[in-house]
């Protein structure tokens, strides 16, 4: 057997061609580099998708949990417009409105010498019965100048 090089061969081979052995280093360098960019895809879509939610983890835990719950949606049915809802209610500063409401209500105990949080109970020396009907409203009285 002649192991001499045809002379019209070139004597540098590039390097994209498989070799001898039947190694392919462009298929393996492929590969890599195909499983590095999807892996970096998917970590890319998952923090662009939660990005409303690490948006709303600021704020109260009822926007919170809205914007959660928008999230999982677009994510399990792939309608773009939960995420889109989501990163609007996550932008927008919801206004605390149970807190002066519970304000009130705590005043409005004291005023009534309520012990505070049992505004909301019936206690047992309540004129209503909870199986009868309401008592009427008492008749005004009336005035000598109503009768004329």
């Amino acid at each position: 057997m002649n192991t001499a090089i045809h002379p019209a061969a070139p004597h540098h081979l590039p390097f994209f061609l498989p070799g001898p052995d039947g190694s392919d280093p462009v298929l393996v360098g492929t590969g890599i580099f195909l499983i590095i960019a999807v892996l970096a895809f998917g970590i890319l879509f998952l923090r662009i998708h939660t990005l409303p939610e690490r948006m709303a983890h600021r704020g109260h835990k009822l926007q919170f949990e809205i914007v959660a719950v928008l999230g999982l949606l677009a994510l399990f049915t792939h309608m773009h417009i939960f995420w889109v809802a989501g990163l609007l209610l996550a932008l927008v500063d919801l206004p605390d409105i149970s807190g002066p409401l519970r304000r009130i209500a705590g005043s409005s105990e004291r005023i009534a010498g309520l012990p505070p949080g049992e505004g909301d109970t019936v206690g047992d020396e309540s004129p209503w019965k909870p199986d009868g009907p309401p008592p009427r409203p008492a008749t005004p009285p009336k005035h000598e100048s109503d009768e004329a």
